[in-house]
């Protein structure tokens, strides 16, 4: 009987109605500088970013091999994003999973994949 009872009960306690606490109003602008950004990105979906940022400065997608199943999304942006001391940081990049970032990563150039020269061995 009590397992009939707190399977009545848990879909009121499931995380559908957690999510609503942890969305942020459709008015609320996403923070900028980088703590805040970092602590509050997560609440935003890609629909939201877009309306505050624009399209990304580039886009990579990735899908399952063989079929067009979205599984990751990298967005990178510039010049929206400060530090500490008030200067902004060239690239900001945005891991996605779905449509929740993930991931943030703050680069001090412009994104770009650099070449490593072919004389080039990592140590080991």
């Amino acid at each position: 009987m009590r397992i009939v009872w707190l399977t009545l009960l848990l879909p009121l306690f499931s995380s559908p109605v957690l999510a609503e606490e942890h969305q942020p109003q459709s008015n609320t602008p996403i923070p900028t500088a980088e703590t805040e950004f970092i602590e509050n990105i997560h609440q935003f979906d890609k629909a939201s970013i877009i309306a505050q940022f624009g399209e990304p400065a580039s886009k990579k997608d990735y899908h399952r091999p063989g079929t067009d199943e979205l599984m990751a999304s990298v967005w990178q942006y510039h010049y929206i994003n400060t530090d500490l001391a008030g200067s902004y940081y060239q690239t900001t990049e945005l891991d996605f999973v779905g449509d929740n970032v993930v991931m943030v990563v703050f680069m001090n150039h412009d994104g770009k994949d650099a070449a490593v020269p072919s004389h080039f061995t990592p140590d080991l």
